[in-house]
């Protein structure tokens, strides 16, 4: 039986998790070195946006006729003559759960309409409807839809950002790798005269390598922390079998795999950020997709930052100072 993500948020907020001192040496997070300080999970909740002050908005577009989930909300901003560059928004919730106007996946993403940007936020199958790869399919053909209809919504193609957390973050980092395979579109036929490919990709904590979690935890000193492994977790719900049940086949939803095929040229630019204390994603997942693009792509292409003693999802992402980071990022890169 599958637990609810509130119960297991339930009993990670019961957890104490060990922290202290924490440095990467040759690509890898050593472990920590002092303890005693409790890592709590901040809250996550599925309530929604109040989408009201947006005065140019669409909600519930559909850009695919599989299921009544493929659907997605776009934003505008006011008084504009020019095409705006985007935002696409892959909300969270660990494949399972979820949804376009979360308030606490959406709301950072959509200070970008104050900014002059239009906000496009994504609903995607989720994993109990259907398994992997159907949640990239669909986020990939949203990007589709969105270059097919741009001049609807007076949108600028050659400025198009893809956003996530946690879950939306696998998805964005997909989406940036994979931008040119069209053997991920899946059984999504429509607007296949256009890529998914996009320019800059933010991840923020997204899970890399499913396998990976505990062995990665442990040495990074969490006594308590979430598992991927196991019939009843999000991530073999979001493959569709335990996720060490045919490790070939989770490594493909690993953005990781696909850096070989990108060309340093055309590849989008990568901004990841991750807290030093997610209990939730390794941090060492963030680095050593960070790694990997680097290798590939060079230092201009790819950034990390790293937020001491954030959580997950916890407010050091959301605080004005770390927006405005982003959005400065987002700025120089388009």
């Amino acid at each position: 039986m599958k637990l609810g993500l509130s119960l297991i948020w339930a009993l990670l907020i019961l957890s104490n998790l060990i922290c202290g001192a924490q440095e990467i040496k040759n690509g890898q997070l050593q472990p920590l070195t002092s303890g005693g300080a409790k890592v709590i999970p901040d809250s996550w909740s599925m309530d929604s946006l109040d989408t009201s002050p947006m005065l140019i908005k669409y909600l519930g577009v559909s850009y695919g006729k599989i299921s009544k989930t493929q659907t997605l909300d776009i934003y505008l901003p006011n008084l504009r003559k020019e095409p705006t560059a985007v935002i696409i928004v892959v909300h969270g919730g660990g494949f399972s759960m979820g949804h376009s106007r979360m308030k606490t996946d959406v709301s950072p993403m959509l200070e970008g309409v104050k900014r002059g940007y239009a906000v496009v936020s994504v609903n995607y199958r989720l994993s109990g409807e259907a398994t992997f790869p159907r949640a990239v399919n669909d986020v990939k053909a949203a990007v589709r839809f969105i270059k097919a209809n741009a001049e609807n919504y007076n949108i600028d193609t050659n400025r198009m950002v893809i956003w996530g957390g946690s879950a939306g973050g696998n998805l964005a980092s997909m989406v940036g790798t994979t931008g040119n395979i069209t053997y991920l579109d899946g059984d999504n036929r429509e607007n296949l005269n256009h890529s998914s490919s996009v320019q800059v990709v933010v991840d923020w904590f997204g899970p890399c390598d499913f396998t990976s979690f505990d062995q990665q935890f442990q040495k990074a000193g969490f006594k308590e922390h979430n598992s991927s492994i196991g019939e009843n977790s999000h991530e073999s719900w979001y493959i569709g079998q335990n996720v060490l049940k045919e490790v070939s086949f989770t490594q493909m939803a690993n953005p990781t795999t696909y850096i070989k095929t990108l060309d340093p040229g055309t590849a989008p630019v990568f901004l990841i950020q991750h807290g030093s204390l997610d209990p939730v994603v390794p941090l060492q997942q963030s680095i050593d997709f960070y790694n990997a693009l680097k290798a590939k792509l060079g230092d201009k292409k790819v950034t990390i930052k790293i937020l001491e003693g954030a959580h997950h999802f916890s407010p050091e992402f959301l605080s004005a100072e770390n927006l405005s980071y982003v959005f400065d990022f987002l700025k120089d890169a388009l």
